[in-house]
This record gives C-alpha cells, structure tokens and sequence, in this order.
C-alpha cells in the first residue's frame, strides 16, 4: 500500500519501511509523528485521490534523526560599487522511516518509539571519537571555538590541537552531521590546529 502526502510544501509518494528526508517536524528522536495531508493513497488498481485531501487518511512517521542540509551559499555582488553580500543557510531536517499508513481515523501505535528510543540512547552514549591520554589542550585558542563549542567537541572525545590537525575529510564529515557545525568552519580550525600543535 502506498500514499502521497504532503508536507513541508512538497509531495512525497511513501510506503511502510520507507526512510525519507523532509523540512524539519518537532520531536525527539524516537517520537511517533502523524502526516495529516494524504493526497491519495491505495494499493494495486484501488487508488482513492483526496479532493484535495482524503478524509479520515493519515500516515505515522517514527523520527530517526534530526539534523540540517548542506550549507548552501548566496553571494551577491554589483559591479562598480563595491558591494557584496554572502548568506550561508543550512536547512533543517527530518529524517522519518514511514511506519504506518492509515486509513479511517485510525490511530497509529505506539510500538516502534520505544525501539527507537532505546537505540537513540544508546547513540547519544558514545562519542564520535575516542579522547587520547594526557592533558587536554585549550581549545579556544582555535579562533572560531568558544567554550561552548570547546565543551561540545570534549564530550564528543575532541581534547588536543593533534588530533583537530589530524581529522580526515570523513571525520569532518561525521563531526558536520552530527554537531551543529559546518564542514567548512571545521576544516578551518584543523589549518588552525596544524600550526598549534607545532608549538
């Protein structure tokens, strides 16, 4: 069986099991959330096309994870007058796995949030990296890493200058998916970490 919803401003044709990213929706990891705009559903030849919603139709989403798109980059620039403006934004998402479609008011149930759940703790529970022996560096000197930001990456197991200097593309990669910072601030402060670790 399948259904077309809509949300976000955009249409989607899903079936149970399917994981898809849509624009950001509220909740915690491992939450239950119903998609009220179903355009159609049905299965095979028996297809019912909502006018332009079909009563009583909703589909139940568990949420796999929260995160944001790739930065993309608006740069404006007119000739002769000096003036440039550039404007990053990161669009929040949702990645959902489609658990139920359902038909006649039917309520959707609560099976599948508490697996979730359990395995999101258990995500949370480890670092994305293993800290290394010894004292650990003063992150801040890193221009662009506040204390905040310093606490963030020592819970992720990020301690010392070496090993910033020493993260692969991949690792910046994992760091921009799953911390609020982009790939491009991280691989400055690995240049940053290069010189750091020297002294």
């Amino acid at each position: 069986m399948f259904a077309v919803i809509k949300t976000g401003g955009k249409q989607y044709r899903v079936a149970a099991n399917d994981v898809l990213k849509i624009e950001k929706v509220s909740g915690e990891v491992g939450d239950i959330v119903e998609i009220g705009q179903v355009l159609a559903h049905g299965e095979g030849d028996n297809v019912v096309i909502g006018a332009p919603l079909v009563e009583g139709a909703t589909v139940a989403a568990e949420i796999v994870e929260q995160g944001k798109a790739r930065t993309v980059i608006a740069f404006k620039k007119r000739r002769r007058q000096n003036s440039r403006r550039k404007i990053g934004h990161r669009q929040l998402l949702t990645t959902v796995r489609i658990s139920e479609i359902l038909t006649g008011g039917a309520k959707p149930s609560k099976k599948a949030a508490a697996k979730a759940e359990a395995k999101a703790e258990d995500k949370a529970a480890a670092p994305l990296f293993k800290a290394p022996k010894g004292e650990p560096d003063d992150l801040t000197a890193i221009k662009g890493i506040g204390p905040v930001a310093a606490e963030q990456l020592k819970e992720q197991g990020i301690t010392t200058f070496a090993q910033i200097a020493k993260l692969s593309d991949a690792d910046v990669e994992k760091i921009d998916g799953a911390m609020p910072f982009s790939a491009d601030q991280i691989k400055d402060w690995r240049e940053q970490a290069k010189e750091l670790a020297k002294k």
